[in-house]
């Protein structure tokens, strides 16, 4: 049973690591707004142009260490990367909030929405996620293979969800309504 919520979590993981991955390299532009929006934390403002490379570079490496089939190590290592980059980046939105600095979130590419509270929630579940992964990493591959579409999809609709948070929530945000037209008769 552990083999398919591993498949759940790596699947997860992977598309929320392939999307941001993607939202920063794929469209004209986005690498230099992800860059700005990164400067614009005051995090590490003389390493800006070294660590936005090198966090899409590990956003890549963990999508390969979790898709490729290989060792138990490989799929290990995947998760553990994925929980440290995830921890890290919650320690990092927490020092940006704390400081009271408004910041984008350019996680998954342009976005107008400011970095908040949300979004330390945000990675420290995924953190936990992959980290329960990382325990619980299958050892026992063999799977029905209905089980491990299911698994799959499952794991590729929940990192949907989570990448498409900041909208789902805007969605239930109460909006001021319009008030009712009066018709008037005669």
């Amino acid at each position: 049973m552990t083999q398919y919520l591993d498949i759940t979590i790596r699947s997860l993981l992977v598309t929320v690591f392939l999307t941001s991955f993607l939202g920063k390299v794929a469209r004209r532009g986005a690498y230099d707004a992800f860059v700005a929006s990164l400067h614009d934390t005051r995090l590490m403002p003389g390493l800006t142009k070294v660590a936005a490379p090198a966090l899409i570079a590990a956003e890549l490496a963990v999508c390969a260490l979790l898709v490729v089939p290989a060792a138990l190590a490989v799929t290990v290592a995947g998760l553990v990367t994925a929980a440290s980059i995830l921890a890290v980046l919650a320690m990092g939105v927490t020092l940006v909030l704390r400081r009271g600095v408004t910041a984008p979130c350019h996680c998954f590419g342009a976005s107008a929405a400011v970095l908040g509270p949300r979004h330390i929630a945000r990675n420290v579940a995924l953190a936990v996620l992959a980290a329960v992964g990382a325990v619980f990493a299958a050892a026992d591959t063999r799977v029905h293979p209905g089980g491990a579409a299911m698994a799959t999809v499952a794991g590729v609709v929940l990192g949907v969800l989570t990448v498409r948070l900041d909208d789902l929530l805007e969605l239930f945000r109460s909006t001021p309504h319009a008030p009712a037209s009066t018709v008037r008769s005669g």
